[in-house]
């Protein structure tokens, strides 16, 4: 008789864990709640039983505004910095902006046109930041869609657009190119919120100072605003080298051969949704697969969970993780598979008060994957057998050999020739302090849960080196690891 496996976790376990997490934030890259978080998952890891627990530290950096503000002929404008901006190079640490007396100069209004249309030099650039990738932009690279209630498949969810992909940084390469001395940003495309706060694009340098304005004080702001208009704008912040902490557990099996686990424990406000609904899924996967070994079902490849910081700041704990695990020949650990999860949250869009009105749905989600076909069809089984609406399966095949990689925390495992199966949304909220724990899609954490339990199984008995859609002994001749 085959032995019974344990449930992976009730949804009030997972939320407890959320909500743990939360109570944390700020968890961002060397603060103190980055650091409480990173111990929260090692003593979590540890109480599920792995065999082995530990946490490898990395260089990252701290970026800390301390004065922002925007004046437009004498009127003061409320304004948010525009994070990671004023940075002269990606190693810099110590006072970045314009000083406390700021800098003043013309304004020309942009909006969301191009730098090259208008002459910018010596002057502050007014833009409108845009939201550049629709869901329905994503639909050529679907394999699979799971939406029976058609809470993906209809219009207003397809123009729908994710924060993540935006306008920022070609204006502000653009306009440092044209001899701009700053810029300023209005949120056109968000709710009435200043507490955006855009990821550091690590292959981008926002080298000039900026500001972020509401869409109605942009509004208002241009209503107003007259030929050769006058703005001063000011921006003092701190860069500092900061400790990045990445926890490792691993369980393990009968061959070194491993499938790996993965989320991020950091943020910037409270992070429920990013990534505090991820980390929770990742230790329940943890204690899921120490019970079933205990139940008396031993896996036969080795599972490593793992969550990362500096997901905000630069992602070096994540490229320090790749080089150490995947490119490293001398590697203890031969990962045959990442599995990623992040962000189970509820849909939400700009409401009619200006603010976030949240829907009782999921955010429409993907998995990025480039997995064998044995393997694809095991990821759209569990997306049906476990009910996960408004999902697609994405080919990411491509994408791994690009510089970028994929839009999600499994990057740059995957660029360095790990197969991977990740799953993501982009909900409004992602960037904001917004983002509380009544965005948890709480339905829905059990089921993401499930999923992730049988994929675990599913990769526990294939061949290790053909799990990917690339045979791996094909995959470790082509590039890898171009970052």
């Amino acid at each position: 008789m085959t032995p019974r496996v344990p449930e992976v976790a009730t949804t009030e376990q997972l939320m407890a864990t959320i909500d743990d997490l939360v109570a944390m934030a700020p968890r961002a890259t060397g603060t103190a709640g980055g650091a409480k978080a990173a111990d929260y998952v090692a003593d979590r890891f540890r109480g599920a039983g792995l065999d082995e627990v530990w946490v490898e530290e990395t260089d990252s950096f701290a970026w800390e505004p301390s004065l922002t503000t925007v004046h437009v002929d004498g009127e003061e404008v409320a304004c948010a910095p525009i994070r990671h901006c004023a940075l002269p190079g990606h190693e810099h640490v110590g006072t970045l902006g314009t000083g406390p007396d700021g800098v003043t100069a013309e304004l020309v209004d942009i909006g969301a046109g191009k730098v090259a249309d208008h002459d910018v030099a010596g002057r502050i650039v007014l833009f409108d930041l845009t939201f550049d990738l629709p869901q329905w932009a994503l639909l050529p690279l679907s394999e699979y869609v799971h939406d029976p209630d058609r809470r993906m498949l209809n219009r207003e969810a397809l123009r729908s657009r994710n924060p993540y992909i935006t306008s920022l940084t070609r204006t502000m390469r653009d306009a440092a190119a044209a001899g701009a001395v700053g810029v300023i940003g209005v949120l056109r495309d968000y709710p009435e919120s200043l507490s955006y706060h855009n990821e550091y694009y690590r292959r981008t340098l926002l080298t000039l100072p900026g500001a972020w304005l509401t869409r109605s004080a942009g509004a208002a702001l241009r209503r107003r605003l007259g030929p050769g208009a006058q703005a001063r704008l000011t921006l003092v912040a701190e860069r500092r080298r900061v400790t990045a902490r990445t926890v490792i557990g691993v369980l393990h099996g009968a061959s070194p051969e491993t499938v790996m686990v993965q989320s991020h424990h950091d943020s910037i406000g409270p992070g429920a949704v990013e990534d505090a609904s991820g980390t929770a899924e990742v230790i329940a996967l943890a204690e899921h697969a120490v019970a079933r070994f205990r139940a008396g079902r031993p896996w036969q490849k080795t599972l490593m969970f793992v969550t990362f910081d500096s997901h905000f700041t630069g992602y070096q704990a994540h490229r320090a993780f790749a080089r150490r695990y995947t490119i490293d020949a001398d590697s203890p650990y031969r990962l045959a598979l990442n599995l990623t999860v992040e962000h189970v949250g509820l849909r939400a869009r700009a409401g009619a008060d200006g603010g976030f009105e949240t829907l009782d749905e999921s955010e429409p989600r993907a998995f990025f994957e480039n997995v064998s076909p044995p393997m694809k069809l095991a990821v759209a089984r569990a997306i049906r057998r476990h009910g996960l609406g408004a999902t697609s399966m994405l080919n990411a095949s491509l994408l791994e050999f690009t510089l970028d990689g994929m839009p999600t925390d499994a990057s740059f495992t995957f660029t360095a020739g790990v197969p991977t199966i990740s799953l993501v949304s982009g909900p409004l909220y992602l960037y904001d302090d917004a983002d509380t724990v009544d965005k948890i899609d709480v339905d829905q954490l059990v089921p993401v849960a499930r999923a992730f339990a049988d994929l675990m199984e599913a990769a526990d008995s294939r061949h290790p080196g053909r799990l990917g859609l690339i045979p791996r002994a094909v995959r470790r001749r082509l590039p890898r690891g171009r970052w």
